[in-house]
């Protein structure tokens, strides 16, 4: 595994420390695993029940000690890092569009987050690899046909939860992704603009979203999906307090869309929300201080020499904390009616995604490569704000107005600051 020498200066800026062998997977809610070297293989058969896991997440979340919300600042949509600036991939349109031919093994690498029922996640491309080993060549799933992408079955979300921010927006959502390519029980993974490369996951992946009244190309953004969740965050402004690279964070891809980007994760239910921004993933309050959370990882880098030398990341001594900070508190939440676009896709699915049939963009054939260009820049500066974010994972929307503790207990040991955080991101962490 080669991994670029920033994401070493990040490893080393950190100073908390994470347990080696306990880890969530996107699917198992809060449930627990040993990790192995290995990937998937190697991963429980059978997961713990997810609506009972989120049930349990809530009432903890309920029953303890308010957390003081995060205090974020300022935010700006022109603060640096919120508007992309690296080049488009070649298989995406230029800009976002709507109402574009249906075809599903096309090569779009394009992404929107807008709204509840107008949003995109990366899936899979190799219908017949589990989703940790293809990151780099996914592609975009859309519930409405746009952006010369795949269309998401209807039938496939049977959960979903939008909440806008002034920091993020972010949707989270349950259902069969089997229906999109995921294998059953894969544990899928987490998709980004850095990778092991720094070319993203996919390489040429963009992601765009309207809500401050025009579609922009973001930075920074995350999304995780398994065979049975999935949670998208794109931040959309940024403040010395909370920098865009530190609140998508790109290195806690074992930990899961629960603890990573904590919300309303209630099954069979539709619903929009204005929320307070969350905690950044993995930062903790502890006696007064603040601590940071390192997922624990090794690998090979290469040095600037050239070299190739061996890192490791956190410490197989320190506890895994079992839930983020807090839910964040939410408002103004109004329900929303089931997913559906009305497209009869089941003619259109391909039995293998490296069949040859060309995308809808006139690029190669799926399996045939991936961009290495890298993301989109943006057109212009983002203006406008939101307002709000996720809401806890009670049944009552109207009572998630609370911001709960759950990261007090097995916190980390070792504190830092808000600073040392957000030096270590800009450090260059980016995801293994």
């Amino acid at each position: 595994m080669m991994i670029p020498t920033r994401t070493i200066l990040c490893a080393f800026a950190f100073l908390t420390a994470a347990n080696a062998a306990m880890v969530y997977r996107p699917d198992n809610g809060n449930r627990l695993y040993r990790r192995q070297a290995s990937s998937g293989s190697d991963a429980p058969t059978m997961a713990s029940s997810l609506s009972k896991s989120m049930s349990a997440l809530g009432a903890q979340a309920t029953a303890s000690t308010p957390s003081p919300p995060f205090q974020f600042g300022n935010p700006s949509h022109d603060y640096p890092g919120v508007i992309a600036q690296n080049p488009n991939g070649p298989t995406n349109p230029e800009t976002p569009q709507m109402n574009t031919p249906i075809n599903q093994t096309s090569l779009s690498r394009l992404a929107s987050v807008n709204n509840i029922d107008d949003w995109c996640t990366f899936g899979p491309n190799d219908l017949d690899v589990p989703l940790s080993d293809q990151e780099e060549r996914v592609v975009a799933y859309c519930t409405k046909p746009r952006n010369n992408a795949r269309v998401i079955p209807d039938g496939t979300v049977t959960a979903a939860h939008f909440v806008k921010t002034p920091l993020y927006v972010q949707i989270m959502a349950l259902g069969d992704f089997t229906r999109i390519g995921l294998k059953s029980n894969d544990t899928g993974g987490e998709l980004d603009p850095h990778g092991q490369t720094n070319e993203g996951n996919p390489h040429g992946g963009n992601v765009t979203s309207n809500v401050t009244g025009k579609d922009e190309f973001y930075q920074e953004w995350m999304n995780y999906i398994g065979h049975n969740i999935m949670c998208f965050r794109v931040c959309i402004a940024g403040s010395d307090q909370a920098k865009p690279e530190v609140e998508c964070q790109h290195t806690l891809d074992e930990m899961g869309c629960t603890w990573v980007m904590p919300g309303n994760y209630d099954p069979d239910s539709f619903d929009s929300c204005d929320a307070d921004p969350a905690y950044p993933p993995g930062l903790f309050l502890d006696n007064g201080s603040t601590s940071t959370f390192q997922q624990f990882m090794t690998g090979v880098y290469t040095d600037a020499d050239g070299k190739k030398k061996k890192f490791t990341n956190g410490s197989e001594g320190e506890k895994t904390p079992s839930l983020a900070q807090s839910l964040p508190s939410s408002s103004n939440c109004k329900p929303a009616s089931s997913i559906a676009n009305g497209i009869d896709t089941a003619k259109l699915l391909p039995s293998n995604a490296n069949s040859g049939s060309p995308s809808a963009t006139g690029a190669p054939a799926a399996g045939g490569g991936s961009s290495n260009s890298g993301n989109r820049s943006g057109n212009g500066n983002g203006n406008g704000s939101g307002s709000g974010s996720g809401s806890g994972n009670n049944k009552d929307i109207s009572k998630n107005n609370q911001n709960s503790n759950n990261g007090a207990s097995g916190a980390p040991a070792y504190t830092a600051s808000m600073a040392a955080m957000i030096a270590a991101i800009v450090a260059g962490a980016v995801l293994i």
